[in-house]
Parts: structure tokens; C-alpha cells; sequence
């Protein structure tokens, strides 16, 4: 999943980082107001396990103006995406609000499925959103999409083992190192398959970083020093001996298992890790804190990955009025916070973290807030898809990477990914 997140309920949100599991087609989409009757606005959106009971309030509210109809997309988000520009490819009218993960704005805008929010609707899907959402949302200084929830990782520590957090890589490989000489629980947790999440890992320390991968207009490519730096720390951290024996295999899930087995002392890992660590590790619970993901330099503040959904309208939509009615409905402030407090996803709408009701679910919401406000996006490019794939060979296994060399081989094969005419994988 790597931060594209999809929703499960609190009690079940370890199985959010589930990537690999059965493709669940959606309901063919129905008619759209064919009987004459209130148009009928489907909406693909990812498995989230309460999401319907927001779709049912949002159709009381529309007191018959509309009807929408939930349309669940597979629950990895590679299928989501592809089931979605095939269909978009194809001018399918059937479709109406398209939930999208962050990393796919530039593409869908590029293409000329999704259309661009003005006016009013602009204004109130901005209001008081996070700026870091709202720049995943938008392409070419224009908003394509209205932020539905947002995501990041924070830094999850064995407090019986490590009194005070490490602020750095460096310092928390020591801390690790240390703690194996010991004999103690000393592993660092988190996601090394070669997927998205190890491009996350790598961005995160990029930007920590200070570097850029893509021009600013993410037209060409540029891998600056930083970038390069960052190949050194991930390679660094990856060949220290303080990681997992399955490093090279482990995505969100799996991290989470690897801490809560009682080898680990440090996890980087989303939020969803929280409340399995209650239910399913009762001895380390007590014992485990969070805090801001590590950074290259002391004085320097971490920059991490935001993930999340948001909501676009499809070019090919009857109903483009009534859907993006729906769509503002569906990601409002009040449905921003059932969602966070009953299927984990953070909230895009700053002032929703100051309820009371998210004390909570969400103890660590402080340290989330910061580091969205405070957040980096991947590189912003139609062509995305394409740069994963390529970064991600690359930079797997992460303990073979050779900075220098490797930096000069991605120069080349990411300007190739960028000027790649292909959409789908």
C-alpha cells in the first residue's frame, strides 16, 4: 500500500498494508438517472470498510438531488489504477467521482480524464485543507482533485530500550547497533521490497535531504547531490546489520509484524501499526512510543512522504454538477472525522484535528499534523508510474547500491521514464 491508503476500521487497520490480496471487482455501474428518476453518481472509491455509511449520509443529505453508489475498486492500488484508465481510456460515462491516489493527479489530469475544480467547488475543497494535499491534488497550478484523507510515518521506539528517540538515521543505526551488542531487541522495521514503499523509504531521505529527483515542473530530471546522498543513506542503514533478515521482502504489514514479534526497537511505519499494537502485542504496548521520523541532519527536521486519497470528477460524467456535490460531501469535515476515528485515514481538513474526538484514536495527532504540514510529495509527473518501476529496481536490494554509479544510471533511465508515451504498466 506505501501510503496509498486505503481504509479499514480501527480494530482492523493492520490489514490496510495487505497489497497482495484478491482483486474485488466492483458492481457493474448502473444507470445514471436513465428512468428519469435523481441521477445516480457512482463512486469508485478503495475497500474502506465504513466508507459506505458515509455515502448513505451524504445521499440523506442530497434530500433526492442525487444518489450515489459505491463502486469498491480492488484493494491494491496498482489494480485500482489500472481497472481506472482502462475504463477512463475508453470514455466510459458509467464513471463519476474516482478516488485517486496521490501519485496519479498528473497522469489522469495530463490525459484529460478528470476535470479541473473552479469556483465555488474550488474554494471549498480548499478551505482549510493542508497545503501538502492540496499540491497532490493539483497539476500545472490547477486543483484536479479534492484531498480526502492524507498519511504518513512517524518513528515507533521500545521506550524500555531507548529512553529518548533518535533524531537522526545515524543516530538510531548507533542506537540499534548498540542495543544488538547487548543482546537486546535492536532491529529497525520497515519496508525494503522492491515495490512503492521502498520508493517512499528512498524519497523520505531525499528530501530529508534537501535533494530533488525531477525539475519543478517534473519535466526533466535532475538527481541533484542530495539525491545522491540519500542513496548513501539508505545503503548505509541497509548494510549495517539492524535490519530484519526479511528486509529485502517486507512491506507495511509485514514491518509491523517483525516489531510486534519483540525484535524490534525502532518501526517506521503509518499509523495503522497503533491500534494493532494494542489489540495484538499486549506486553509491548505499554512500552512503545512514537515520534518524528528521523532526518539526515540533527538540526535539520525530517521531510516524509504524505500519502492519500483524493477525489476527482471524471471528464465523461453526465452529472459533473451532482458529482462534485458529492464528492465535497464525502471528504467534509464531519466525514473527514468519522473516517479518521473509524477507518484510520488522517484527515486533510486541519481544524478537524483540533476535535476532541480524535484524542483518541489518534494520541500521536500532533506529531501527524507537523509532518504533513511540514510533509514532501513524490515527484509530481504524469509519468510516475513509470519512475517507480525504475526506482524501485534500482535502488532493490538496497545494500548493493553504489551511490555515485547508481545516481548516473538513474539520470539516464528517469528522463527515459518521463518521456515514456504509455499510461498503463
Amino acid at each position: 500500500m506505501a501510503e496509498r491508503s486505503g481504509g479499514i476500521s480501527r480494530r482492523r487497520w493492520g490489514a490496510a498494508a495487505l497489497a497482495a490480496v484478491a482483486l474485488l471487482g466492483p458492481a457493474a455501474a448502473c444507470g445514471s438517472g436513465g428512468d428519469g428518476g435523481a441521477p445516480e453518481i457512482n463512486v469508485y472509491y478503495a475497500p474502506e470498510e465504513n466508507f459506505q455509511q458515509v455515502v448513505d449520509d451524504c445521499n440523506q443529505q442530497a434530500q433526492g438531488r442525487y444518489r450515489m453508489v459505491y463502486q469498491v475498486l480492488p484493494r491494491g492500488a496498482d489494480e485500482q489504477r489500472v481497472q481506472m484508465v482502462r475504463r477512463l481510456a475508453a470514455e466510459d460515462d458509467g464513471m463519476d467521482v474516482l478516488g485517486l491516489d496521490v501519485t496519479w493527479t498528473a497522469e489522469f489530469a495530463s490525459a484529460k480524464w478528470i476535470r479541473e475544480w473552479t469556483g465555488k467547488e474550488k474554494d471549498e475543497a480548499s478551505q482549510g485543507t493542508l497545503q501538502q494535499p492540496l499540491e497532490s491534488a493539483s497539476y500545472e497550478d490547477k486543483l484536479y482533485a479534492a484531498p480526502k484523507n492524507t498519511n504518513t510515518q512517524l518513528l515507533w521506539y521500545r521506550s524500555d530500550l531507548v529512553p529518548d528517540p533518535p533524531k537522526t538515521w545515524d543516530e538510531m543505526i548507533k542506537m540499534s547497533q548498540d542495543l544488538k551488542s547487548q543482546g537486546k531487541p535492536y532491529e529497525i522495521d520497515t519496508m525494503g521490497a522492491q515495490y512503492e514503499g521502498l520508493v517512499v523509504l528512498y524519497n523520505n531521505m531525499v528530501a530529508s535531504s534537501g535533494g530533488k529527483m525531477l525539475s519543478d515542473d517534473g519535466a526533466k530530471v535532475e538527481f541533484d547531490q542530495g539525491a545522491v546522498d540519500a542513496l548513501g543513506t539508505l545503503q548505509k542503514f541497509a548494510s549495517a546489520g539492524v535490519t530484519n533478515p526479511s528486509f529485502t521482502n517486507t512491506q507495511e504489514d509485514g514491518a509491523r509484524l517483525q516489531f510486534q514479534s519483540g525484535d524490534g526497537a525502532f518501526q517506521l511505519n503509518y499509523p495503522f501499526v497503533w491500534p494493532a499494537l494494542q489489540e495484538g502485542a499486549p506486553d509491548l504496548k505499554d512500552k512503545v512510543k512514537w515520534a518524528r521520523y528521523p532526518g539526515i541532519d540533527a538540526g535539520t527536521p525530517s521531510k516524509v512522504t504524505i500519502g492519500g486519497y483524493s477525489l476527482a470528477v471524471s471528464s465523461y460524467s453526465k452529472h459533473p454538477a451532482e458529482a462534485y456535490e458529492a464528492a465535497l460531501c464525502l471528504r467534509s469535515p464531519e466525514h473527514q472525522l468519522f473516517s479518521a476515528i473509524n477507518d484510520g485515514v488522517p484527515p486533510t481538513i486541519e481544524s478537524v484535528y483540533d476535535d476532541p474526538k480524535m484524542d483518541e484514536a489518534y494520541p500521536f495527532k500532533a506529531d501527524i499534523l507537523a509532518q504533513v504540514k511540514d510533509g514532501a510529495n513524490r515527484p509530481i509527473t504524469p509519468a510516475y508510474q513509470n519512475l517507480s518501476t525504475v526506482l524501485s529496481a534500482t535502488l532493490s536490494p538496497p545494500a548493493d547500491i553504489k551511490p555515485d554509479q547508481d545516481a548516473k544510471d538513474l539520470r539516464g533511465s528517469i528522463q527515459d521514464a518521463l518521456e515514456s508515451k504509455g499510461v498503463l504498466p
